[in-house]
C-alpha cells in the first residue's frame, strides 16, 4: 500500500463521520491534559520545595531535637523533644572549626494583636547571626542585637506579611507596640518580602531576642534548633560530621543511632522532600492514567464497530488483492491517527489549565518539554495497544464471508 493512498484514506475514514470521531478524540484529549496537567503540579511541588530550601540560606546545617533516650518515644515527633539546649550552641561555638556562623532558634506559634487586630503567627526567638544565616535581609529598622539579648528585651522584628495583617498595608510600624500573648514587645525593624511558603516563613513571621523568648514567652531553657553555616560548599559534609561528633560527646553518647538530636543539611532535606513530591507526582500521573486507559476503550470500542461497518470493504479489497497486512495497518493507523490528534489537543489544553493554574496563584504547576514528549509517547502507544485488535480482527476476515455479510 502506497503511504500516501494510506493516510488519504485514512483522513477520509477519519472525519467522514466527525461526531464519532471528534467524541472517541475527546476521551484521549482529556487524559492527556489530566496527565500533563497534574505532573505539572507534582513537578512544579518540586520546584517550589527546592528553591524555597535553597532560599533558606547557604552551606547550611540544621540541627534539631529527637527523641529523648529515657523518655522513650516524643508524641509530638522529632522536633517537639526538648534536648538542646544554649550550652549545646555555646559548645560548637567554642569547638568547630568548619562553621562561619551559628543560631540558635526557639519558634512557636501565639496570638499577636496590635489595636483591634489580632493574628496567629510564628514567632522566633533567636540571635543576631540568624539574619545572615538563613538568608533574611531588613526592609527597615534594625534587627536584634547582643545588648536586647543580654538584657531580655521585649523588641521585635516583624514579617512584611504580618505588618499589613495588623497594622496596614506598606504602614511603618517602626516604634509601634504589638502584643504577643498578651506581653508588649515593641517593633524595631520588618524583614523584606521573600515569598512565603510551608518551607520559608520569614514574611509571616516575627523575631525576638532568644533570651526574651525564653523566660517571657515559652518558659523554658530549651530550645527547639540550631543554625550552623559552613566556610563554604566543600566544608558542609565536615561540618555536620563535626557538630555531631561534638553533641554526641556532650550527651554522653556511643552510638550515632541513638542520638537524641538529628544533623540535616540542605541536600538531605531537598532529597528527603523530592523524594516525597516524586513519589506525589507518580501518583497524580496514575490517577490521570486512569482517564487515558478509559479513552483507549473508547478507541477500541469505535474500531470495533468500524470493522463490522467496513466487512464488505474488506472482503471486496482482499479479494482484488489486498494483503492482511495492508488491512491490519490501515485500521492500525487509523486508531493511531485519532490518538496523535487527540494527544496534540491534549497536551495544550493540559499546557493551558497548568499555565491557568499558576498565574491565578491557585497551584505552581510547571510543564517540561519531557513531559509532553512522555504525553505524544503515551497517546501513540493507547493508539497501537488498543486499535490492535480491531486491527487483527479486520486482517483476519475472509474475504468470502466478507462478501457475504449484510
Amino acid at each position: 500500500m502506497i503511504l500516501a493512498d494510506l493516510f488519504s484514506e485514512t483522513y477520509s475514514n477519519l472525519f467522514g463521520n466527525k461526531v464519532r470521531s471528534g467524541l472517541t478524540m475527546l476521551g484521549i484529549v482529556i487524559g492527556i491534559s489530566s496527565v500533563i496537567a497534574l505532573v505539572g503540579v507534582g513537578q512544579g511541588a518540586t520546584q517550589q520545595v527546592t528553591s524555597s530550601i535553597t532560599s533558606l540560606g547557604s552551606n547550611l546545617i540544621m540541627i534539631s531535637p529527637g527523641a529523648s533516650r529515657n523518655a522513650g518515644p516524643v508524641s509530638g515527633g522529632a522536633g517537639s523533644a526538648t534536648t538542646l539546649t544554649m550550652d549545646d550552641a555555646e559548645a560548637l561555638k567554642e569547638q568547630m572549626t568548619y562553621a562561619k556562623a551559628i543560631s540558635t532558634e526557639l519558634s512557636r506559634r501565639y496570638q499577636v494583636t496590635y489595636k483591634g487586630s489580632n493574628t496567629n503567627a510564628q514567632v522566633i526567638g533567636t540571635e543576631t547571626t540568624y539574619p545572615t544565616i538563613r538568608n533574611v535581609s531588613l526592609a527597615s529598622g534594625s534587627f536584634i542585637t547582643d545588648q536586647q539579648i543580654q538584657t531580655y528585651a521585649k523588641v521585635a522584628v516583624i514579617g512584611p506579611s504580618i505588618r499589613d495583617e495588623l497594622i496596614g498595608e506598606n504602614a511603618d510600624p517602626i516604634g509601634l507596640t504589638i502584643k504577643i500573648n498578651k506581653i508588649q514587645f515593641k517593633v524595631i525593624g520588618v524583614t523584606a518580602t521573600k515569598g512565603g511558603s510551608e518551607i520559608n516563613t520569614s514574611d509571616n513571621s516575627i523575631y525576638v531576642p532568644i533570651s526574651t523568648a525564653q523566660r517571657f514567652l515559652a518558659g523554658k531553657s530549651s530550645i527547639s534548633s540550631i543554625d550552623i553555616q559552613a566556610i563554604d560548599e566543600k566544608s558542609v559534609d565536615a561540618a555536620q560530621q563535626e557538630a555531631t561528633n561534638i553533641l554526641l560527646e556532650r550527651h554522653d553518647i556511643s552510638d550515632a543511632a541513638s542520638a537524641d538530636f538529628r544533623v540535616q543539611n540542605q541536600a538531605d532535606i531537598v532529597s528527603s522532600l523530592t523524594s516525597t513530591t516524586s513519589t506525589l507526582t507518580l501518583l497524580l500521573g496514575a490517577i490521570a492514567g486512569i482517564s487515558l486507559i478509559v479513552g483507549g476503550i473508547g478507541i477500541m470500542n469505535m474500531m470495533l464497530t468500524t470493522v463490522t461497518e467496513r466487512t464488505k470493504e474488506i472482503g471486496l479489497r482482499k479479494a482484488i488483492g489486498a494483503k492482511s497486512r495492508d488491512i491490519s495497518l490501515q485500521f492500525l493507523t487509523e486508531a493511531t491517527m485519532i490518538t496523535f490528534i487527540g494527544g496534540l489537543f491534549g497536551v495544550l489544553l493540559g499546557w493551558a489549565i497548568a499555565t491557568i493554574m499558576t498565574k491565578t496563584g491557585l497551584m505552581t504547576a510547571m510543564v517540561t518539554w519531557p513531559s509532553v514528549l512522555l504525553a505524544f509517547g503515551v497517546a501513540a502507544s493507547v493508539g497501537i495497544v488498543f486499535g490492535f485488535y480491531p486491527a487483527q480482527r479486520a486482517a483476519k476476515l475472509r474475504p468470502i464471508d466478507a462478501l457475504k455479510y449484510e
